[in-house]
């Protein structure tokens, strides 16, 4: 996948400050959940009411928030929206939507790849209420929890060394915490049944794709990325400096770049004159 060509073609429709409609996202969710309770059940990514005709789940599940409301959660959500910042400015717009984005259709495409497992291997059993219940109750199982988990992880690889305060008290280095994570999901992943287990990968194959699957880690790493950013505005500097310049009217090829210049044989010395000054000027004579 060249995300560079991917960038030059559809760069300009990329969703600039994503982290905060995100949070705007979450924020919507949660006023569902307190106005109106039951809209949850409605608004999941469930395979089999999706292929009965409720399009809007395939879009609507990422309203459900990740965590239940607390001062915790709103905590964690300013942290998630500063590293997702900081990840959109590391990156770029585009790479950051990529990221984003392929972690929820990599869910959304989970959710029916279980779906159709268990149609094969007859988990549900054979009745139309059988398929319907299952999908059900695993629509509750996706979020976006392990998506914004990819959004820490990201952040943990690309800056391994930064410092957070740990509670606002305890020093820690962000990979250490990022390490912590890895554990968590693994744990996770080993107790969770074969549902579970896809539910996990699924959400985190944006990761996965980025960082452990690909041989692009150095194009997103922060060092490298602050190495092209230099490279470029060094080219735009070499770029701003004219070679051309007519003797009389001053105009360069940065004015017009349709001019054409032309050095004068009867001045003595290098004088370069425009088109419209070439044969309308004073030669100049040394003494």
């Amino acid at each position: 996948m060249n995300l560079n060509k991917l960038e030059r073609k559809f760069g300009r429709y990329a969703i600039s400050n994503l982290s905060m409609w995100m949070i705007v996202i979450y924020v919507i969710g949660y006023v569902l959940e307190i106005v109106y309770p039951n809209a949850i059940s409605i608004l999941t990514l469930d395979p089999y009411g999706i292929m009965h005709g409720q399009i809007w789940r395939i879009v609507t599940w990422i309203l459900i928030p990740p965590e239940t409301l607390s001062i915790f959660t709103v905590i964690m959500l300013f942290f998630y929206y500063s590293i997702g910042t900081s990840l959109e400015r590391t990156w770029g717009t585009f790479r950051y939507n990529v990221y984003i984005f392929s972690g929820i259709f990599f869910t959304a495409v989970g959710a029916f790849l279980i779906y159709g497992i268990a149609a094969l291997t007859g988990w549900f059993g054979y009745s139309a209420y059988g398929a319907e219940a299952f999908s059900y109750v695993l629509s509750f199982g996706f979020s976006t929890y392990y998506i914004n988990m990819s959004i820490f992880l990201a952040f943990a690889a690309c800056f391994p060394n930064m410092q957070i305060l740990l509670y606002f008290i305890i020093p820690l280095k962000i990979k250490w915490l990022g390490f912590f994570y890895v554990a968590m999901i693994a744990v996770s992943f080993f107790q969770s049944n074969i549902a579970g287990k896809c539910v996990i990968l699924a959400s985190l194959l944006n990761f996965i794709v980025f960082f452990l699957s690909t041989r692009n880690y150095n194009s997103v790493s922060p060092k490298e990325i602050h190495r092209k950013k230099v490279y470029h505005q060094q080219v735009q500097r070499s770029q701003s400096v004219t070679r051309h310049k007519c003797a009389i009217c001053g105009r360069t090829e940065l004015d017009d770049p349709s001019l054409e210049f032309r050095f004068c044989s009867k001045c003595d010395g290098n004088y370069e004159y425009c088109q419209d000054h070439l044969f309308k000027h004073q030669h100049i004579k040394m003494q």
